[in-house]
Parts: structure tokens; C-alpha cells; sequence
């Protein structure tokens, strides 16, 4: 499947910039799925207005794969985002599917993928960190092949490897790449990304998206300009593919609405600015900063089992878990930011979508 096949108001949605959350796990307290609530949570992110979501990502656990959940879990959002009547009615979604492993499972999930409906695949490179550049291009443009990539620059505190800028010019020159993830959290690497997208002269076709969970509001607010040919390109990250919009998906939506109206008008209030180190302060407890990130998930988790959305905080596997005081954190940024926190928009919908 060619990113030209794919259906025009979707593709529109991903270009013009959306929340799209990276779609946690629900289990129960034996650690198997829970169906219900892992619709819920589905219904709830339609419901807040996301442009889509990411499923089988780092925050829905990369182990579903090694337990038999991989094509359960895309299954049950997908259902979900059909036959869901969100609230303000049915609109156009971009739906997107984590791709991992070498090139032969990750073949194997992008014809899952690409089965069930998805519009693209979010291609983790992991699996691939004693790869050389040239091999990892090689491996980009054979899932590529199979269905429209979107590109993921992961930290390496969980799991990435480093990608030079020569990289992400090499990849953003694959035809059927779609658009960019960019979630080093790193200002450098940041720009590494953009950099290349801009030198390979990709930038109409790639749409740029934060993954910086640690920077999101200056992520979109800014412009980027670079040189290419002796003149200046200047580019914008449109969106968020985000851990952190697991949760507060409503808040985020508005957010996202107020930084759109701030770049049309070519302003950025400084109440919009302040927003930033809130939002960062925010997801240091969320993503557990203070601990190297062991509790990012299980933060995500929390959040949702305050709100009753999920009926606990468990992982697949057992060590990965809130981390001393992280639960006293997130208590004192959803105090000091109930703005950024879905409570009220929860409470009002949770019956329905748990129904």
C-alpha cells in the first residue's frame, strides 16, 4: 500500500497536524488483557477529539508481541474506532500501527497492520542496534514497501539507538514515508531529524510530529528554518504522536487548537509559553524522570486508575512499576495543573465508555 492510496480526509487529518495518542494496555490483575477497558480507553480518546491513535507502541508494550496480544490489541481499537459514535459525530481518523523487530517480524506486523485497516506503520528500529546505516535504510525500505511508514526517533534511555542527521535525510527520502516521530529528547537530535528532512527536500511529504514528551509545547510553537541550495526552508512540527497524551487526551486537544491559532496568527501569547514548563514539569512525574524513566508507563497507568478508567497500574511484566515517590509527584503536578488533566471531562463520560 502507497501513502497515495490511502484515503484522502485521513491523510489530511495526519498533515494537518492531530493528537494522536500512543494507546496504553489494559490489564487485569492477573496481567491478561482486560477487553473492556482497553475499548474504553479507546472510546475515550475519540471522544476527546484525537486525530487517531498508535497502538502496539512503546507505551502499549513492546512485550504484547511475545505474549500474543500484538494483533488482539489492533484488532480491538480498530473496532472500536469504527463503530464508536464519538461525541460531535463521526470525522476522519489516521490510524497507526507500532511496527517492531528485524525485518521479518516487522514484515510480518505491517501485513497485520495493512489487514486490519491501518493507514501506516510507526517503525521502531530497536531490535536493530547493531545494524550499520546502510542496513537500516535497507530494512526501512522493505517494511516501506509493505505499507506507509511513519519514522521514530526513540530515546535511548528506553530502548533507542542514535540516528544521525545523514540518516533521517536517507530515510525521509523513502517514497512512501509519510511523516516523522521525532522522540530523542534531545534538542540536537531533534534537529538532526528536521535537518534531513529538509536536505532530502521531503518536507511536503513528511509531516513532522513530536515525540519529545519533555518539550511538546515549543515543539509546535516553533518554526524551524535551515538552508538547503544556498536558501532558507523553513519547517513546522504540525502534530503529536505522544506517551503523554495517553492521558489529559481532552486538555491536549485544546492545547494543540490554541497553538494552531497562535501560528496562524503569527503569535505566541506568553500565557501559551508559560504552558511549556508546566507541561514538561507535568510529564517528569508522569514519565518518572527522576528514576531514568522506569515508571513511565505505569505513571500513564496511574493517571487513568484515579479516573477510574483502568483498574490498576499493571505491566506485562512484573519489575515495571511506579517508582518510590512518583505516586506523591503525580499527586502535586495534578494538584498544581488540574488545566492539563481530563478529571471533570472523565468523570462526566467514563460510564459510557466502559458500558
Amino acid at each position: 500500500m502507497h501513502w497515495s492510496e490511502l484515503p484522502a480526509d485521513s491523510l489530511a487529518v495526519l498533515r494537518a497536524g492531530a493528537v494522536i495518542p500512543a494507546h496504553l494496555l489494559a490489564l487485569d490483575g492477573q496481567r491478561q488483557l482486560d477487553a473492556r477497558r482497553q475499548r474504553a480507553m479507546t472510546r475515550y480518546y475519540l471522544d476527546a477529539g484525537a486525530g487517531g491513535v498508535a497502538v502496539g507502541v512503546h507505551s502499549t508494550q513492546f512485550a504484547i508481541r511475545d505474549v500474543g496480544l500484538y494483533q488482539p490489541v489492533l484488532e480491538l481499537a480498530m473496532q472500536a474506532a469504527r463503530e464508536w459514535e464519538p461525541l460531535g459525530g463521526r470525522r476522519p481518523l489516521f490510524m497507526v500501527a507500532g511496527l517492531a523487530g528485524r525485518t521479518e517480524q516487522a514484515l510480518r506486523e505491517a501485513r497485520v497492520a495493512r489487514r486490519l485497516g491501518y493507514h501506516a506503520g510507526l517503525l521502531s528500529l530497536a531490535a536493530m542496534k547493531s545494524a550499520t546505516e546502510d542496513e537500516l535504510v535497507a530494512h526501512c525500505r522493505a517494511v516501506a514497501e509493505e505499507m506507509p511508514l511513519v519514522g521514530f526517533y526513540l530515546q535511548p534511555a528506553v530502548g533507542g539507538i542514535h540516528l544521525p542527521m545523514q540518516f533521517w535525510r536517507r530515510f525521509a527520502a523513502i517514497d512512501n514515508v509519510v511523516a516523522i516521530k521525532m522522540a530523542p529528547f534531545h534538542r540536537y537530535r531533534t534537529l538532526d531529524v528536521i535537518r534531513g528532512v529538509v536536505a532530502a527536500g521531503a518536507e511536503e511529504r513528511v509531516t513532522l510530529y513530536t515525540g519529545n514528551d519533555d518539550h511538546i509545547v515549543l515543539d509546535l510553537l516553533a518554526p524551524f528554518t535551515f538552508m538547503r541550495e544556498g536558501q532558507p526552508v523553513t519547517v513546522r512540527i504540525r502534530g503529536g504522536l505522544l506517551g503523554h497524551w495517553s492521558v489529559g487526551t481532552r486538555s491536549a486537544v485544546q492545547l494543540l487548537e490554541r497553538i494552531h491559532a497562535a501560528v496562524r496568527a503569527g503569535q505566541a501569547p506568553m500565557d501559551l509559553l508559560a504552558l511549556d514548563s508546566q507541561v514538561t514539569d507535568w510529564n517528569a512525574a508522569l514519565f518518572d524522570v527522576a528514576h531514568d524513566f522506569h515508571g513511565c508507563i505505569a505513571g500513564c497507568h496511574e493517571v487513568l486508575r484515579r479516573q477510574g478508567l483502568l483498574e490498576g497500574t499493571w505491566c506485562l511484566d512484573p519489575a515495571e512499576g511506579l517508582s518510590p515517590g512518583q505516586a506523591e509527584e503525580l499527586s502535586r503536578v495534578q494538584r498544581e495543573y488540574p488545566h492539563l488533566n481530563d478529571d471533570a471531562f472523565v468523570a462526566e463520560h467514563r460510564d459510557r465508555w466502559l458500558a
